[in-house]
């Protein structure tokens, strides 16, 4: 893992978070400047840039991230909800670590914005 990447620091514990699920592969937590009522991230432990440097070999992982997304958001009360992944600076990425948003608790429009 890098070592200046915000999400890994999260990984190792250097920085905390508001943890609601975490295993081998995944950690989620609550995002620190919430879209919506309820805003959180899922994130795999294993580094990847964004959605592109998903590899064949990580397609397990990224349904497992879509499979734990949606039952936090079970759990936490928004049957319906935004799943979002960015992908570059342009599409609005800011850490450069795989990184899958789930927001709810609100009406969602679109386009977003």
């Amino acid at each position: 893992m890098p070592d200046n990447c915000l999400f890994c620091k999260i990984i190792r514990g250097e920085i905390p978070a508001a943890k609601l699920y975490e295993d081998e592969d995944l950690l989620a937590f609550r995002d620190i400047a919430p879209q919506a009522p309820t805003h959180f991230l899922v994130i795999p432990k294993k580094h990847l840039s964004g959605p592109a440097a998903v590899s064949e070999e990580d397609e397990r992982i990224v349904g497992k991230m879509l499979r734990v997304g949606s039952e936090i958001a079970r759990k936490e009360g928004i049957p319906e909800f935004r799943v979002v992944f960015n992908n570059g600076a342009q599409a609005g990425q800011t850490v450069f670590h795989l990184h899958m948003h789930i927001l709810g608790g609100r009406d969602m429009h679109w386009p977003p914005g």
